[in-house]
């Protein structure tokens, strides 16, 4: 890939494309794509590289951004905690392991948990 940026085409649906995924129409996965049953989620407690600080990790996610990134958020008040969603985990401050399992598997995931 290169590091420039297009800024005239004389593509009428130039305008309409997605910023993600660059497509007119949008291919990006929707929240409403996703079918909990068919997946299996890992949770585990990390210590390393935090300076001490435990986080509960929620991996092997699907790709789908918008629905996780929601998820995130409804764990962290359930938690009532702080937490952020990268690189396809959904991670959060402390030791919540059973209650983002109980919450997981009430949104239809089945769930796992890892060891850290």
């Amino acid at each position: 890939m290169s590091d420039y940026e297009l800024v005239y085409s004389d593509d009428p649906n130039f305008k309409k494309r997605c910023p993600k995924c660059g497509k007119y129409p949008c291919a990006c996965p929707k929240a409403s794509d996703m079918v909990p049953s068919q997946h299996t989620l890992k949770i585990r407690l990390e210590k390393n590289g935090r300076g001490g600080k435990t986080v509960t990790v929620v991996f092997e996610l699907p790709n789908n951004e918008a629905y996780f990134n929601d998820v995130q958020k409804k764990l962290k008040g359930l938690c009532g905690t702080g937490g952020s969603y990268k690189n396809n985990m959904i991670e959060i401050q402390g030791d919540h392991r059973e209650k983002i399992k109980a919450h997981l598997e009430k949104l239809g995931f089945k769930v796992k948990l890892a060891g850290g």
